[in-house]
């Protein structure tokens, strides 16, 4: 049946739940993370700290969820630095920054990263951030990003991307278009960048097209304002960010993740409803939805109802799980991964304190 034809109401659930990531309490799956993953049948899970006890644990609780949706994306923000969930006894990675400055380390340093997130049961990473750290007064970005400097973010996000990939971990770059010269943070309100168009394109985009050149396996987008594209809606929400930047002129057709929508730079700002129509006329496929049951399931069925009341919104939500499916095709060709003897092995913490000497 083509697309934008009558579609039954068991392919337009299937289709919601493809571009749905969801997050969850615990450290085990519960009967009521069951009762919800057999409603929406999301397309992957996002762990964070509260899922996280030790690495035997959480490898048990990544079996178990791929039990409930087999073949699904097992994501992470494990960046190193600041930002990682797998901590002590893994490998404890330093910053992106410390990596950059070092200068010879990023290739090593994302293998090994990887591998630990392969062994734990993880499939696709939220790393490397693409920012580039371009206003001092950024209190989010920081040392998460690997310079100040464009040409350098870009090099380091492809050896990045290239190493990570040959362990089998999915890449994210994010925060696309660029989260660096922001003076908020969109976890707690909405940021806005006013610099001229020029100023970004040669310096906020550069690393983000490195990546989309260097293969890039996924793309996260910011919930930041730009005034030179779009002086109403964050990146996540507008129609011209990324079909026009991502899509149109870098030429990329993978997938786009938003950042989380339950971050108060939209959460409260916009209604679900704006969220999922907007977010699908930007060409995003699929959400993340981290923490609460109930705004997963009202993204769920916005999802199922947008399909059955616009054959556009149905032509982007096959778009969304074509480019999903392409995802766990990729990952079902992936190498093995290794067992959890990797994890915080000699040789990882070896590398992360000489790299940690380096910039003493």
């Amino acid at each position: 049946m083509a697309v934008g034809e009558s579609t039954s109401l068991a392919e337009r659930k299937r289709r919601a739940g493809q571009r749905l990531v969801i997050g969850f309490e615990g450290q085990a799956v519960t009967p009521e993370l069951r009762d919800l993953v057999r409603e929406m049948r999301p397309s992957g899970f996002c762990l964070f700290k509260r899922n996280v006890d030790n690495p035997a644990q959480v490898a048990d609780l990544n079996r178990a969820l791929n039990d409930l949706v087999p073949g699904a994306l097992i994501t992470v923000d494990q960046e190193g630095g600041r930002v990682q969930r797998l901590r002590t006894p893994a490998t404890e990675w330093p910053p992106m920054r410390t990596v950059g400055a070092a200068g010879r380390f990023t290739e090593a340093v994302a293998r090994g990263l990887s591998r630990e997130c392969r062994a734990t049961g993880f499939n696709v990473n939220f790393a490397p951030v693409a920012d580039v750290d371009s206003n001092p007064n950024n209190p989010v970005i920081g040392d998460r990003s690997f310079s100040r400097y464009a040409e350098t973010v870009a090099t380091h996000v492809t050896r990045y991307i290239e190493a990570a990939h040959a362990e089998g971990v999915l890449t994210s770059a994010k925060h696309f278009p660029g989260h660096g010269d922001t003076d908020l943070d969109s976890h707690l309100d909405l940021p806005r960048v006013r610099r001229p168009e020029q100023e970004l394109r040669s310096t906020e985009l550069v690393p983000f097209r490195a990546a989309v050149q260097a293969g890039v396996g996924s793309v996260m987008v910011s919930h930041v304002i730009f005034d030179a594209w779009d002086t109403e809606w964050p990146a996540t929400l507008s129609e011209i960010i990324v079909p026009r930047l991502l899509r149109k002129e870098m030429g990329y057709d993978g997938l786009v993740f938003s950042d989380d929508m339950e971050m108060k730079a939209v959460m409260g700002r916009y209604t679900t409803h704006q969220q999922v129509q907007r977010g699908t006329r930007a060409t995003l496929d699929v959400f993340l939805v981290c923490h609460t049951a109930e705004l997963q399931l009202e993204f769920f069925r916005e999802m199922v109802e947008g399909q059955a009341d616009n054959p556009g919104f149905e032509r982007h939500s096959a778009a969304s799980e074509r480019r999903v499916q392409a995802v766990r095709n990729w990952l079902a060709q992936a190498p093995s991964g290794p067992g959890l003897e990797v994890v915080g092995c000699g040789e990882h913490k070896d590398l992360a304190n000489e790299i940690r000497q380096v910039d003493a």
